[in-house]
């Protein structure tokens, strides 16, 4: 569910009609719903409350997914965790307000610095990912005199995702260590007096519609957990990761929260562990869009229609990288027949394409649309390409909203390139 419908023949988020918004900050623009942020999040921790071995569980928001602060700020206060890939993101979580103890620090490629950032600043769980990150870490906490408390990722050579470029189980992606490996270096982990061993993570995939591959995924992270306790090593934590996937509205339905949860209550069962979990586009994905003006409508004596917009790849990169589909609404929809357009923008690639022959209703220049299901991997992964400024955000709740990033000014985007001494 999210809070985004046609009210007054407009559409509105929550109690704000989104052209209200276009009148004050332009397009492009990214707005976010309060209500589906909150909503979402409840019902995931609700899923996983129905089940007493996941009671207690750390839900930590993928900030990758979207790092808006406010974003962040709002999932904090109903709990949430931050699981972070870079010094960036951990900073930008404690900004928000997450406790320290609540941040898990993953990704394959963590340098010296944010290494030794993350156990400075206390988060509560680094996932290490090979052997040569594990001496590392156990290398700068024994410098800094601090223990560092570190989980063991582990790549079950599941794959799984919405995309090969999101598929992160697989034995030949460059995620975790082998499980084969896993032992040995769980255990040396132990043995180390700089290192605090907190459990195991896996993390297949992103926008898995399919439970299967994460049953058989946590079926393996739990035979590994009974492994290291035969071997008489502490098991605290159980991080089975995220990657459940959400509707985008020309797909059916994946899996709800109440099925995963079940997936994972069987994998937990008995295990006397506390389970981590890092949803980001489940929580995210629905509850943002990406508005846009149409430039012009280019029709071609050979029939095809162009629906320029100014939004373009820079804003929202999905389709372009991931071949992603998203619904586009007019935010004042007329009637009449259904026209076919390709959707594009005015960036210099053909890449710059958002859909092709998509039926939509009749638009015009001036008019403006929404890109629904942008709240996740929408403007985190925007850009400045062709020197287009990134698009401001919004955080709506009810009749209220407020600019959370506002757009940058030509002149602030040059400021931060100093010419070179020798070209003043």
């Amino acid at each position: 569910m999210n809070h985004f419908e046609l009210r007054e023949g407009a559409l509105w988020c929550e109690d704000t009609p989104l052209d209200e918004i276009v009148r004050a900050v332009g397009t492009p623009v990214y707005v976010y719903s309060s209500a589906t942020l909150q909503r979402h999040y409840r019902v995931f921790i609700e899923a996983l409350n129905a089940h007493e071995a996941l009671r207690g569980a750390l839900v930590a928001f993928a900030v990758k997914s979207n790092s808006s602060l406010s974003v962040l700020a709002t999932l904090t206060r109903l709990g949430a965790g931050a699981d972070t890939v870079s010094e960036g993101e951990i900073r930008r979580a404690l900004a928000a307000g997450t406790p320290a103890e609540r941040i898990v620090f993953s990704g394959v490629g963590k340098t010296g610095r944010e290494i030794a950032f993350a156990l400075e600043a206390g988060v509560g769980q680094i996932n290490v990912e090979s052997e040569p990150e594990l001496g590392t870490v156990a290398a700068i906490a024994r410098e800094g005199g601090r223990l560092a408390p570190v989980a063991i990722r582990v790549n079950p050579d599941i794959a799984a995702g919405g995309h090969a470029k999101i598929s992160t189980g697989a034995a030949q992606s460059k995620f975790g260590v082998s499980r084969s490996e896993a032992e040995r270096l769980y255990a040396a982990a132990a043995a180390n007096t700089s290192l605090i061993v907190r459990g195991v993570a896996c993390h297949i995939g992103s926008q898995i519609t399919d439970l299967s591959p994460m049953a058989s995924a946590f079926a393996v992270m739990r035979e590994l957990v009974l492994d290291l306790r035969r071997q008489g090593l502490p098991v605290e934590r159980l991080d089975l990761g995220g990657g459940l996937g959400v509707p985008y509205f020309n797909q059916p339905d994946p899996p709800g929260p109440d099925a995963f949860a079940a997936v994972a209550a069987k994998a937990v069962e008995g295990l006397d562990v506390q389970a981590v979990f890092e949803p980001g586009r489940f929580i995210a994905a629905n509850a943002g869009v990406l508005l846009a003006s149409v430039i012009h409508v280019h029709e071609r004596p050979e029939g095809r229609r162009f629906l320029v917009l100014d939004a373009a790849m820079n804003d929202l990169i999905r389709p372009a990288m991931y071949d992603a589909w998203h619904d586009i609404r007019p935010v004042r929809p007329r009637g009449g027949p259904l026209r076919d357009y390709d959707v594009v923008g005015p960036v210099c690639e053909t890449g710059d394409t958002f859909a092709r022959a998509r039926p939509l209703p009749a638009l015009e220049g001036g008019d403006l649309v929404a890109f629904m299901s942008a709240g996740a991997y929408g403007a985190v992964m925007a850009s400045e390409y062709n020197s287009r400024p990134l698009a401001p955000e919004v955080l709506v709740r009810g009749a209220e909203w407020a600019l959370v990033r506002r757009r940058p000014t030509y002149e602030e985007m040059l400021a931060r390139e100093p010419t070179a001494p020798w070209l003043s």
